[in-house]
């Protein structure tokens, strides 16, 4: 695909040619292989953000910085819009959640468990959550919000309020 042959092109007699000899190209023709890797590119660029995996949350906004990232895939807690539990992806009841937990921490190094609500539920149900958690022996409790939220003074993403002097 890649190799061709060149003949010599000698002189006009017997002399400067000779039967059967030819040359291999030494030229590698790279065109195939940047169309492959195009091609590879966009299926990558197009799967990749199919590739996230969880339960479809509308996390509340807040100005607060991301966590720096561990070793051990991190355990976390979803509460749906409509009060489903789930742990990762699979949804369990209220009263399987604490036995699980248990079976869970039993099994892992980190005491650490993200809880993802939706802004929808109440506080009630997000605190009661979070009890749960705590009897599971899970100590170290993160909220995971989405970035560039307000802030409490009404400004967006981390930028300041205005000053108000009064006047």
């Amino acid at each position: 695909m890649g190799a061709g042959v060149a003949k010599k092109s000698g002189g006009g007699g017997r002399r400067g040619r000779r039967r059967g000899s030819s040359a291999s190209m030494s030229e590698i023709n790279i065109t195939p292989f940047v169309d492959v890797m195009l091609v590879l590119l966009i299926i990558f660029m197009v799967a990749a953000p199919m590739l996230t995996v969880g339960v479809p949350v509308e996390l509340p906004e807040t100005a607060a910085a991301s966590l720096p990232t561990e070793q051990e895939e991190p355990l976390a807690v979803t509460i749906a819009a409509d009060g489903t539990l789930f742990i990762m992806s699979t949804e369990v009841s209220d009263e399987e959640l604490i036995p699980k937990l248990m079976a869970i921490s039993a099994e892992r190094t980190s005491d650490k468990v993200f809880l993802r609500a939706d802004g929808a539920i109440p506080y009630e149900r997000v605190a009661q959550v979070m009890g749960a958690l705590n009897a599971g022996n899970f100590r170290n409790i993160g909220l995971v919000t989405d970035a560039n939220g307000p802030l409490m003074g009404g400004a967006v993403g981390g930028a300041a309020a205005p000053a108000n002097d009064g006047g």
